[in-house]
Order: C-alpha cells, then structure tokens, then sequence
C-alpha cells in the first residue's frame, strides 16, 4: 500500500515487530543524508563500540607501561584496524550513484590511511627485530600478520585500481564487475584481521607487558562482526 507522497507504507503490526537495529542489509543512505551518518546508523553503532573497546584494549595497555620503540607497533596497527572498519561502514548503506561515489571516496581515504599506518607498523617491528632476525615470524600472531600485510595490501592495490585507473580492467564497466570480488575479500580481510589480533595476546610481549586478555578482544571483535556483517546487502554480491 502506498502513501499519498507514493511511499510504500508499512503495516503498523509489522512495525511493532521491526528489530531494533533493523533488518539484515536494510540500512540504507536517504537522499541528502550525510557520509557521517553511515558510520553509526543500524546495526553500525554495535560495529563502532566494538572496534573503539578494542582500540582502547591496546591503547590503555601500551600507556600503562613504560613506552618503547616497539610500543608504536601495536599502536600503529590497532589504529589502522580501526580505520578500515570505518572505510567499511562508511561505504555499505549507499545506494544512489551519487552516494556511492563520495562513499567511495571517503572508504579510499580512511582505507589509505590505514594502509599507511601498517606499513608505518611494520618497519617498526622490521627494526625491532634487526638486532635478531632469527625472532622475525616465528609466533603464530607473527605468522598470521605476515599473512594480513599481503593480502591488505593486495586488496588495497586492487580496489584502487578499480576505482581510480578502470582503464587497467578495460574500461569503467569492467572494473565495477569486478567489484564484488573486492567486497568478498574485504570482509573475509576483516574477520581475518580481528583474528590476527586476538593471536597478538598469546605473544611473549603480550604476556609479560601488556596483559591484554584473549576474552576482551574476542568480546569486542564479536561487537564488530555483529555491526558489520548484517548490514551487508547482498544484491551487491549479484546475488
């Protein structure tokens, strides 16, 4: 049934009924609506309480301890983490072409910026370890973070050439089919990324200096997942 403006109306009884949060993949941005309401609409706000409880893990630990050189690893890399959550949210309810657009170019900032911080994290921890290479990779979490490095910024090559130099795909429509391929790796990045994380509190450094509990990061990574993953709408997959 539709309104006098032609707006489908919705059945009153079925809107007693709504979820809080909304629906699974039914946050969309409205016409004129600000980016910045992307990053905290629907099941978002779960995401953003998630991702800063999990900063501050790290933060408070790293500043409750005498600070060392090494100390800006983790800073660096929890910092970032928290960019590319915001890169995702940011992007996922635009729905007009416009939208999408300046979506996309807010999710490649807080992306880059991300990026940068990783890499700024890993030749802190490249220079750590200088004076005893035989250390390097050698953790399960150093393992799995040699792993993430690659695949982030595989991923961040990847869809920056999709969005900025289509002409490498064959031109515009080529590129944006390829961006499902894009969205699927990100999201799987994120969980993975989380992961990597979690496996940072089994570490020596961890253990003996920070004393960041398994449960906490587990707890906060869930509040992220339960932010992001149900606001992803699957007729951008194709499906």
């Amino acid at each position: 049934m539709a309104s006098a403006t032609g707006v489908p109306e919705q059945n009153p009884a079925l809107q007693e009924e709504e979820p809080l949060l909304g629906r699974p993949g039914d946050v969309t941005q409205r016409p004129g609506q600000g980016l910045q309401f992307n990053l905290v609409t629907g099941t978002a706000i779960l995401a953003q309480a998630g991702i800063w409880i999990l900063a501050a893990l790290v933060w408070a630990a790293i500043f409750q301890n005498d600070f060392i050189f090494f100390s800006y690893h983790p800073l660096l890399n929890s910092a970032a983490t928290l960019l590319f959550v915001q890169g995702t949210l940011v992007l996922q309810p635009t729905a007009s072409q416009k939208d999408k657009m300046r979506g996309s170019y807010a999710h490649s900032v807080f992306n880059t910026l991300g990026v940068a911080g990783l890499i700024a994290g890993l030749v802190i921890i490249e220079m750590n370890k200088a004076s005893h290479p035989e250390t390097r990779f050698t953790s399960i979490h150093g393992k799995m973070g040699l792993v993430a490095y690659i695949y982030i910024f595989i991923q961040w090559l990847f869809g920056f050439a999709q969005f900025y130099t289509p002409q490498l795909f064959g031109g515009v429509d080529n590129a944006k089919a390829m961006y499902k391929y894009h969205r699927i790796a990100g999201y799987i990045l994120q969980v993975y990324m989380l992961a990597v994380i979690a496996a940072a509190t089994q570490t020596a450094f961890n253990k003996n200096a920070l004393h960041i509990k398994l449960w906490a990061v587990i707890v906060a990574s869930i509040l992220v997942l339960a932010g992001v993953l149900p606001r992803i709408k699957k007729h951008k997959f194709g499906l």
